[in-house]
């Protein structure tokens, strides 16, 4: 065979590996190790929409309230929130607080937060009228439920999955009471819509605001002890927030709390091990690390985006071991084989990851 022959023998092998290469890759994000025959991470399981900005406002000091409008924006119910792809690859949750009814319309509403991961930065300095956003469709896991009378306890940008709460119960013809706090009233959006709300309601005494800068922090205790036998209450808002009201619960049975952030765990930060079955490979998680983290150490392409629970990008299969579930995302049968690496942790030694 001569050189040339030789040579272009060599370039047309180096060629097809390369598409051989390629599409394996495009089968398994985690490439070189084997792909999962229905792949989980770095799979986004739900589809994505586009909705255009029609509307930017300012309800209240360092709130931002923006309107999404498309057709093809799915139903939703009180208390659902969407993933927003923000323009920078951030995904961040946010909670809808315009009407279910108004169909082919998203609204969200996002306060400023100075020392947080960037998001909130993002939606304010970036986002404007005629712009367009992807989102994730709404998912709902602080659903309302029937009741005969509700006590909605909010907490600064907590109000947005109350507000639709509210309107939903008013409707309904429900007794109902809102508390809500704030650090001052120029930074509580919603209020004009409230007082409304409480006056149609031929209850003005429904909603009680309590900025802090006026009158402390709430009475939580007279509250709720003062709901009528059976109310369920719904509260939204910071962890300190989030302890108060079931410590002030006579029947914490009875509440039903979104928190801003993943809650803390019954098994506590202790340190375990995962073993990534694929890989063949074992990993330490210290206690003040996350799984995420320490699996990132050995396979750092291990996809991942909120880092708090909320989006799934880092859900993995488990194989073995009891998990400490801390997200906001999955249901309970999910939970069952699969969990989010960015919050959750063993609940004894040992776990298994599909890795």
């Amino acid at each position: 065979m001569t050189r040339a022959l030789k040579a272009a023998a060599v370039a047309g092998a180096v060629l097809v590996a390369r598409r051989a290469l390629r599409a394996r890759i495009s089968r398994s994000p985690l490439w070189p190790l084997p792909a999962l025959a229905e792949p989980v991470s770095g799979h986004a399981p739900r589809r994505r929409l586009r909705a255009r900005i029609t509307s930017r406002t300012e309800p209240a000091q360092g709130v931002v309230r923006l309107v999404l409008e498309s057709p093809e924006l799915p139903e939703w119910t009180p208390g659902a929130h969407v993933d927003v792809l923000l323009p920078s690859g951030l995904v961040r949750q946010y909670s809808l607080c315009g009407d279910p009814a108004d169909r082919g319309r998203y609204t969200i509403a996002v306060r400023l937060v100075e020392d947080g991961r960037g998001g909130s930065r993002e939606v304010h300095d970036r986002l404007a009228e005629g712009g367009v956003l992807e989102l994730r469709p709404p998912r709902n896991r602080f659903a309302l439920e029937p009741a005969a009378s509700y006590v909605f306890v909010a907490g600064g940008i907590g109000i947005t999955p109350l507000l639709p709460m509210v309107r939903a119960a008013a409707a309904a013809g429900a007794d109902w009471t809102l508390l809500y706090g704030g650090r001052s009233r120029a930074t509580m959006p919603f209020l004009p819509e409230l007082a409304g709300l409480a006056a149609s309601a031929g209850r003005p005494d429904a909603l009680r605001v309590v900025p802090e800068d006026e009158a402390g922090l709430p009475d939580l205790a007279a509250l709720l002890a003062a709901a009528a036998p059976g109310a369920l209450v719904y509260a939204c808002g910071p962890e300190p927030l989030a302890a108060a009201v079931l410590a002030a619960a006579p029947d914490p049975s009875r509440v039903r709390l979104e928190r801003f952030a993943p809650a803390s765990g019954g098994a506590g930060d202790r340190p375990f091990t995962v073993e990534l079955r694929r890989s063949g490979r074992t990993v330490e998680v210290a206690a003040g690390e996350t799984a995420l983290a320490a699996v990132r150490r050995e396979l750092p392409d291990t996809p991942y985006s909120c880092g708090q629970g909320f989006c799934g990008t880092c859900r993995q299969r488990v194989l073995a071991g009891p998990v400490d579930h801390r997200d906001g995302l999955l249901t309970d049968a999910e939970q069952a084989d699969s969990m989010l690496l960015c919050v959750s942790r063993a609940r004894e030694e040992r776990l298994v990851l599909d890795l």
